[in-house]
């Protein structure tokens, strides 16, 4: 599960952005807070459009991210980018302590939140890549993740406490000083400087932005990733509208605010975790934990009370964590390194560049109908995203289910050009389980790319049947034997 910490530079880098992620958290619970009870009257909408101007640009700016993250040393981008991020957390904390602070305020500091994490998100998922081994990315990416969620144990609760104790000023104070510590983490990792001719390969197409695009749309199975996470992002992980209304709801104030995103937090530690220990990412669990999430807000909104609404949350953090950390891997696992960047930046704008569009339908529904309401609007995208990934499976992979009945009466999912009688005749049943390394054989290039394993050099291009080593015809089967398949 950890077998990434024992790699150095990663090491250092995990601790460095746990300690910066407990300060990110602080500030986005306190931001939240102060827009809702502070600035507006438990204005709703006003949440949603600055989680919109948050997240917007991260989709406007997308080809000149990504461009960024694979074109230049992706450790100096961090430094620029870490080092904006501090100063305009302590531009805005100071503005609360000297309680001159205005929503317009809070909107130009969102704006600019974004515009910086719109460069610094693509190239910091990037640099794990260069800290770690391809065959450790997963794990690494697992546990990036798992880092991200364990500051969400701590940050959300202390925000409440700093928040009712000294005010919301100091906790933005308090995060920019939190950044130090990845500043320092990216001053002791020590990794070879790459050299031009490195940087160049590593952008083959980078003179054209439109390469990402290019490579996102041949790969059908990043395409269906991209859609799921896109209903996830805009219409389902509107945590800060959910947790704050609902808080209001119950008659709670700061502090179980805080211990709301907190509790949310253990689901997403423990998905994050789980994922860590699974050897490669697999598209299943992409779709089972949408289905997932799909059905834990929906029993959210159904809690009549504080206390089990906060503990139903656990189920929902497991369900996001699982789906995120999983796509997040399995982006990252199987693009070419050379549009790497590229990719991870449309990954992130697609998941953070819904934001603008679901985060002020949330706020308008909770402000219209109620937050119950919101987190219906949850559970109808969280089903909806695993319904398309259900259609991919059996339409775009031209997959059919079958009750084979027997001793033991049991669903089988195999192609469509299988017979009815079961009998392998040359192709082979699809267990929607197999491995990356299976599924993908070889790298996929840039140029011509298919998310289906190909045998053998085929006239028309498409994936042939798998031949399998027919039975012999001397050596009966003993009735009720299982089938044996390859």
């Amino acid at each position: 599960m950890f077998r990434s910490l024992s790699i150095r530079n990663y090491r250092i880098w995990f601790f460095g952005a746990l300690v910066s992620n407990i300060g990110a958290w602080m500030q986005a619970t306190a931001q939240n807070w102060v827009v809702l009870t502070e600035l507006t009257d438990n204005d709703a909408t006003a949440v949603g459009i600055t989680m919109a101007l948050q997240f917007g640009p991260q989709l406007l700016l997308v080809p000149l991210s990504g461009a960024v993250a694979d074109r230049f040393d992706r450790r100096k981008v961090l430094f620029i980018t870490q080092s904006l991020l501090m100063t305009l957390a302590c531009a805005l904390g100071l503005l609360l302590v000297l309680g001159t602070a205005e929503l317009w305020h809070l909107y130009l500091f969102a704006l600019g939140l974004g515009i910086v994490n719109a460069f610094d998100t693509p190239s910091r998922q990037a640099f794990v890549s260069d800290l770690v081994d391809q065959s450790e990315l997963s794990n690494a990416v697992a546990l990036n993740s798992a880092s991200f969620n364990s500051a969400r144990l701590v940050g959300p609760a202390v925000a409440g406490l700093l928040i009712a104790g000294v005010g919301s000023g100091w906790v933005f104070i308090i995060n920019s000083a939190s950044f130090v510590a990845m500043l320092l983490a990216l001053s002791a990792i020590r990794i070879q400087p790459e050299s031009r001719a490195a940087v160049g390969a590593r952008g083959v197409q980078g003179n054209q932005l439109v390469a990402g695009f290019k490579y996102v749309w041949m790969r059908k199975d990043l395409l269906v990733i991209f859609i799921i996470v896109f209903l996830v992002g805009a219409f389902a992980m509107n945590f800060p509208v959910y947790s704050s209304t609902m808080a209001v709801e119950f008659g709670r104030g700061a502090g179980e605010y805080g211990v709301l995103s907190s509790i949310l937090a253990i689901g997403s530690l423990s998905g994050a975790l789980l994922v860590a220990r699974r050897p490669a990412a697999r598209m299943r669990v992409v779709v089972l934990a949408a289905g997932g999430l799909g059905a834990a807000a929906l029993i959210s909104a159904l809690m009549p009370s504080f206390w089990t609404f906060a503990i139903s949350l656990v189920l929902l953090g497991y369900c996001t964590a699982t789906l995120l950390s999983t796509a997040n891997g399995f982006v990252q696992t199987t693009s070419d390194p050379a549009v790497r960047g590229r990719v991870l930046s449309l990954y992130f704008a697609v998941l953070m560049g819904g934001t603008p569009i679901g985060a002020p339908v949330a706020g308008a529904v909770a402000d219209r109908f109620g937050p119950r309401w919101a987190l219906g609007v949850a559970a109808i995208a969280g089903l909806l995203a695993c319904l398309v990934g259900v259609l991919w499976w059996f339409i775009g992979r031209d997959l059919r289910v079958r009750v084979r009945i027997g001793s033991a009466p049991h669903l089988v999912v195999s192609h469509a050009g299988r017979p009815e009688g079961g009998e392998p005749t040359g192709t082979q049943d699809e267990t929607l389980t197999a491995p990356i390394d299976v599924l993908r054989r070889q790298p996929i290039p840039v140029g011509e790319v298919d998310s289906v394993p190909q045998n053998g050099p085929l006239s028309d291009g498409m994936t042939g049947p798998i031949p399998l080593p027919q039975r012999s015809e001397h050596r009966p089967e003993e009735p009720g034997a299982p089938d044996k398949k390859q």
